[in-house]
C-alpha cells in the first residue's frame, strides 16, 4: 500500500534532477523492489536488487515492516538508505548509512494521544494490524494514554491484515463504547474494520485517530464507499509530520508530483499525495542525496554520506536552497548549502533521525488533507 507513494516521490524528484543533467553526468532512474512488507521476504528481495542493479546510488522507502532486516544489508554494502521506519531499535543504535526523515513510532503514537486529549476523548480503543510496522505503535500509545488524567484503554485488538472480515474485533470495539479508536490497519483491512464497526454501531461512526500511514488514497476511496464521505471526514483525524504548502519548495513539488499522474499503479487521485508523509519526505530525501553526491563529487555512499548531514543540518555560512536546481547552482559557485524541503528543515541527530513538528490532519472531500491544528512540542514532551 505504501510503495506507490514512495515511487511517486522518486519519479517526481528525479524528473527534475535528470532534466538538469542528472548527478555528475549520471541520469537517475527509479527501480521498485517489492519486499511484501515482510522481514523474511525482504531479505531475498534486497539481495536480488543488488544482483540486478549495478550503480545503485541509494535506497528510499524501507518501512517498519522490514527495516530491521534490510538496513544492516544496506550498511554492509555501503548503500545510503532513507527509511520511513519508526522502530525503536533505530532510536539508540547508529547505522552509518541509515537516515530517518520522520520521527520514531513512539513520537507518532504520542501525537495520536495528544489529538485525543485535545478533543476530550477519555475511553480509547486500540486497533492495530499484526504487521511489525503497526505493532510498534501499541505500547507507546498505551504508555501515553496512561499519562493523561481520566484517559484509559477500553479495548485493544490486534488485526490480521490478511483477513477480509473483522466481525469479532468490530463487535469487541463497539461493545466497549469507546469515545475514539486509535488505529493503523493499512489498505483493505482498515476499510473492512471501519465498515463493520459502522454497521454494528447503527450506522454511526465512532471517531478515529489514525497514524500518518492512513493518509492514503486507496484507504480513503475504500472507506468512503462504505461510509458517507461527510460522516467519515467529520470523524477521522490522523497525526502527520508537518508538511506545509507554504514552504518555498512546495510549488515545484506539487507540479512534479501531479506530472506523474497515471504513471504509477495503485494511486488514484495524485493530489492526495501532496500531503502524504512518504511522498513529501522521500522527495526531499532524493534531493538531499543527489546534492550530497554533487558536493562530494562521488555517487558512492561511503564518499557522500557525511555530506548528507552537512546539507540537512547546515553549517555556518550555508546558503538555504529549496530545490535541486538551487543547490546545484550554489555548489557550482562553491557555496555551502542547507536544504529546506517540502517537509521543512531536517536536523539529523546522532542516530540519523530527524524530528519534526506534528499536526492534526483531516481529509477533505476530494481526498486531500488539511491541517486543523499543530501539536506543540511542550504537549508532546509531557506525554
Amino acid at each position: 500500500m505504501l510503495g506507490p507513494k514512495y515511487e511517486v516521490a522518486c519519479l517526481a524528484a528525479t524528473q527534475e534532477i535528470d532534466k538538469l543533467g542528472g548527478v555528475l553526468g549520471h541520469q537517475i532512474n527509479c527501480k521498485t523492489v517489492d519486499t511484501r512488507g515482510d522481514p523474511a521476504d525482504a531479505v531475498p528481495a534486497v539481495r536480488q536488487m543488488y544482483a540486478t542493479t549495478p550503480n545503485l546510488g541509494f535506497v528510499i522507502g524501507c518501512t517498519s515492516d522490514e527495516a530491521s532486516t534490510v538496513v544492516p544489508i544496506f550498511g554492509a554494502n555501503n548503500t545510503v538508505s532513507f527509511c520511513m521506519t519508526g522502530e525503536s531499535e533505530f532510536d539508540a543504535v547508529k547505522f552509518p548509512y541509515f537516515f530517518r526523515l520522520v520521527p520514531p513510532d513512539a513520537a507518532d503514537a504520542v501525537a495520536m494521544v495528544a489529538i485525543a486529549q485535545n478533543k476530550g476523548f477519555k475511553k480509547i480503543a486500540l486497533a492495530f494490524g499484526n504487521d511489525a510496522g503497526s505493532q510498534t505503535f501499541v505500547q507507546p500509545a498505551i504508555d501515553g494514554i496512561a499519562k493523561v488524567s481520566g484517559m484509559s484503554v477500553v479495548s485493544n485488538v490486534t488485526l490480521d491484515i490478511s483477513a477480509t472480515s473483522f466481525q469479532t474485533e468490530a463487535q469487541s470495539i463497539v461493545s466497549a463504547h469507546p469515545d475514539a479508536i486509535m488505529m493503523e490497519a493499512l489498505g483493505a483491512a482498515g476499510v473492512a474494520l471501519l465498515s463493520e464497526i459502522y454497521q454494528l454501531n447503527g450506522n454511526k461512526m465512532i471517531p478515529v485517530i489514525g497514524t500518518s500511514a492512513m493518509i492514503d488514497p486507496t484507504f480513503f476511496s475504500g472507506v468512503t464507499a462504505a461510509i458517507p464521505t461527510a460522516t467519515f471526514i467529520a470523524n477521522f483525524d490522523a497525526d502527520n509530520a508537518v508538511a506545509s504548502s507554504a514552504t518555498p519548495a512546495y510549488p515545484l513539488f506539487k507540479k512534479l508530483v501531479l506530472a506523474q499522474s497515471g504513471k504509477v499503479r495503485g494511486v488514484g487521485n495524485f493530489s492526495t499525495l501532496l500531503s502524504a508523509n512518504g511522498t513529501v519526505h522521500l522527495y526531499d530525501g532524493v534531493n538531499i542525496a543527489a546534492l550530497a553526491m554533487v558536493m562530494s563529487k562521488s555517487t558512492k555512499g561511503a564518499k557522500y554520506k557525511n555530506d548528507i548531514l552537512k546539507i540537512a543540518n547546515g553549517v555556518p555560512g550555508a546558503t538555504v536552497v529549496t530545490s535541486y536546481a538551487q543547490g546545484l547552482a550554489a555548489l557550482k559557485a562553491h557555496k555551502k548549502i542547507r536544504y529546506e524541503g517540502v517537509g521543512g528543515l531536517y536536523n539529523f541527530d546522532a542516530f540519523h533521525t530527524s524530528f519534526g513538528a506534528f499536526e492534526d490532519a483531516q481529509y477533505t472531500a476530494s481526498g486531500g488533507t488539511a491541517s486543523v491544528g499543530t501539536l506543540s512540542a511542550s504537549q508532546l514532551s509531557g506525554l
